[in-house]
């Protein structure tokens, strides 16, 4: 280990933060790829307004959701000729519309991409990709069958340079033996949204009742899991869990306080993913440790933390660096990226459109789609049933 190469620019030409980068979609194609969103809920309106700013790349031509008042939000992210329709199956009808983005609820997700890739269109699905794992396995095969369409999952973390440095990082052994992974990701509030009408509370906070929603597991935690799944190379060989419905006593049906170990048996690792809606001091929190050293990170920044033997392998002494560029901070820790990463979604955006361009797989495909989702589900399964959950082989990628 020298002590300049945590801060060296690697040569990343042909990997998957090249072609996640705003810079090298610049250079490939002036093509305008046609795009409908379907499901204008929180979600969608965001990933619209990112669309919204890729004007050169995307064309809203149509944005859809059941709700007339969700369609009257998501007016200011779509130019006025867009149309707005309350049946998903006209968006895959219309033969201008190239590819479709799916942010509906989680129950719906299956159902829609199968019918969008059967259509002919470029599927972009919020994650999880699927509600359970027989879903995922069957759209898994379908997509599968249709090699020329981009099938594309919300893991935005794939695209992320600060992500994919830390892929690097544990790759190259820079952390030394990874023993212990610590993700939370933590609110202190109901999680819901308000009802204009009562007979809306179900499609409206679909988050709160099983028949549509995988809970905190799914919407949050799901992000962190798949990252381990990408960054080690694996996936989890059994799942214990445990949850309750523990702060919010209103006729919620999803946990609002969750806790999952995951046994990566192969790797020697234990990951520990929890999630409140009771408190929000640790707010978003993902450590990952080994024998060299640790990082913590947030979304868009992340820290390196040295071990002792590590810190005089790279000059550093009482957190004070010799003849070095290195920056460390007054707790010890050392800045990954130079600066912040903008909203990951911009990144994914990017790569969308260039693995529609250059006919590329993306970095968060079918395969690893699939792979989450059974994590997510076993994640479920475990905390619901209090049972340990097993990998199978029939699920592996």
């Amino acid at each position: 280990m020298h002590r300049r190469s945590f801060v060296k620019t690697s040569a990343l030409v042909g990997s998957g933060l090249l072609f996640g980068s705003q810079a090298f979609a610049s250079l490939i194609a002036d093509e305008i790829i046609n795009v409908a969103m379907i499901g204008c809920g929180d979600r969608g309106k965001g990933v619209l307004s990112v669309i919204k700013s890729m004007p050169a790349k995307y064309k809203i031509k149509a944005y859809c959701d059941l709700l007339d008042f969700r369609l009257k939000e998501a007016e200011k992210y779509v130019p006025a000729e867009a149309k707005a329709v309350k049946d998903y199956q006209k968006v895959l009808d219309d033969k201008t519309i190239d590819a479709v983005f799916i942010a509906t609820p989680l129950s719906e997700h299956f159902r829609i991409a199968k019918d969008a890739v059967l259509a002919g269109k470029h599927v972009y699905v919020e994650k999880t990709m699927t509600y359970d794992i027989t879903e995922a396995l069957e759209l898994k095969k379908l997509v599968k069958q249709h090699p020329n369409q981009v099938f594309q999952v919300g893991y935005q973390y794939r695209y992320s340079p600060l992500y994919f440095k830390v892929k690097e990082m544990i790759q190259s052994g820079y952390l030394g033996k990874v023993s212990q992974i610590d993700c939370r990701w933590d609110r202190n509030g109901n999680w819901r949204r308000a009802v204009p009408d009562p007979a809306l509370e179900r499609k409206i906070n679909w988050r709160m009742y099983k028949e549509y929603s995988g809970g905190l597991a799914a919407e949050l935690l799901s992000h962190q899991i798949d990252f381990i799944n990408w960054a080690f190379e694996t996936q989890p060989n059994e799942i214990m869990g445990s949850g309750g419905i523990d702060v919010f006593k209103d006729g919620r049906e999803t946990y609002d306080n969750i806790q999952a170990v995951l046994r990566y048996q192969e790797k020697g690792m234990i990951g520990n993913f929890g999630a409140t809606c009771g408190n929000a001091h640790d707010g978003y929190l993902f450590k990952i440790k080994g024998t060299k050293g640790s990082v913590s990170l947030l979304t868009n920044t992340g820290l390196f933390y040295p071990e002792e033997r590590t810190k005089k392998e790279l000059d550093i002494v009482d957190g004070v660096t010799g003849a070095t560029k290195i920056v460390v901070n007054k707790d010890g820790g050392i800045p990954i990226l130079d600066k912040a990463t903008i909203d990951g979604t911009n990144y994914a955006l990017d790569e969308f459109y260039i693995s529609i361009a250059t006919k590329k797989e993306p970095a968060s495909n079918i395969n690893t789609g699939t792979q989450a989702a059974i994590c997510v589900a076993m994640c479920n399964e475990a905390i619901y049933s209090g049972t340990k959950q097993v990998w199978k082989k029939e699920y592996s990628i």
